[in-house]
């Protein structure tokens, strides 16, 4: 199914940008419009993870790095890949001290996950392995190439007011541009669409399942909710197509428009991962709230 809605959503991709080709160019300009869509269609399914990774400004992590922090994290990270049973998928940080991760690659064997630098500072070890377990769960369930391939899609429309501008001519030319105008928030529903908030429940259940306790999970989306509300995310800002990308919402630190809002209720994914701590038997933290120190073995 996740293959599926990729590809109808790279033919609608390719639709658009005919469309709109053929409005400001006629038969011509139809068909510089397909040549330029199928070139993107095909950079963007073998690099759409590379360009995502270098717009965050993630940098990988390597074993050279001297931070322990990091280096924990990476270790971390790898071993809960190891028991998930996937491949070790390469390790980011994005410098930036709102709390936020995501996972992108088009399949498990090239695969990648990236946290922030307010993630690691902000989450006990406990917790940040919920966060990293959540995105491996995204991995495994092979969401991350149209999680991915949406981002770079919506980004995508922008080109088409340029390519209107610069060969339109007199009327079609702006027929053209007003086209690019009315499609561009139809890419913002298909962002949407493409991207079901199920998606998200279903990474919350497997990531509690590998990493072993719902209740880290659901301490960290706590904590994460209250840091991306106060704190923003500049990158995340400059690019809201790839907001979805994210385990919360990272656009919330300037109230921004709900438009790429496709993440469900913290307050219900936290009651869903507490229901599923009941069916796994694995008992609550004393203390009310979800986001106290949460022990275990990581600790």
């Amino acid at each position: 199914m996740g293959m599926m809605k990729t590809f109808m959503m790279l033919a609608a991709m390719t639709a658009l940008f005919m469309a709109v080709g053929f409005i400001v160019g006629g038969t011509m300009g139809m068909t510089i419009a397909f040549a330029i869509a199928a070139c993107m269609n095909l950079f963007s399914y073998w690099n759409a993870d590379k360009i995502v990774l270098r717009m965050q400004g993630a940098k990988e992590v390597t074993d050279q790095d001297r931070n322990p922090m990091i280096r924990t994290f990476a270790r971390d990270t790898k071993a809960l890949a190891e028991a998930a049973g996937l491949p070790e998928p390469k390790i980011y940080i994005m410098d930036t001290p709102q709390p936020n991760a995501f996972a992108t690659g088009r399949n498990p064997k090239h695969s990648a996950v990236a946290a922030t630098t307010g993630l690691l500072n902000m989450l006990t070890r406990e917790e940040t392995a919920g966060v990293m377990s959540h995105e491996l769960a995204h991995v495994q369930n092979r969401d991350t190439l149209t999680m991915t391939i949406t981002a770079t899609f919506a980004g995508a429309i922008g080109m088409l007011a340029t390519f209107a501008m610069f060969f339109g001519r007199g009327r079609n030319g702006i027929i053209g541009t007003i086209a690019v105008m009315i499609f561009a928030p139809m890419a913002a529903g298909l962002v949407q669409m493409a991207i079901s908030r199920s998606r998200e429940y279903e990474a919350d259940r497997r990531g509690a399942e590998i990493c072993g306790n719902p209740f880290w999970l659901a301490s960290a989306l706590e904590k994460i909710d209250r840091g991306a509300r106060s704190i923003v995310n500049r990158r995340a800002e400059e690019n809201p197509a790839m907001a979805h990308m994210y385990i919360m919402n990272p656009l919330s630190g300037r109230k921004s428009d709900k438009l790429f809002s496709t993440h469900p209720a913290t307050a219900n994914r936290i009651e869903a991962l507490r229901k599923l701590a009941a069916e796994m038997g694995v008992d609550a933290p004393s203390g009310t709230p979800a986001a106290r120190r949460v022990a275990g073995p990581w600790g």
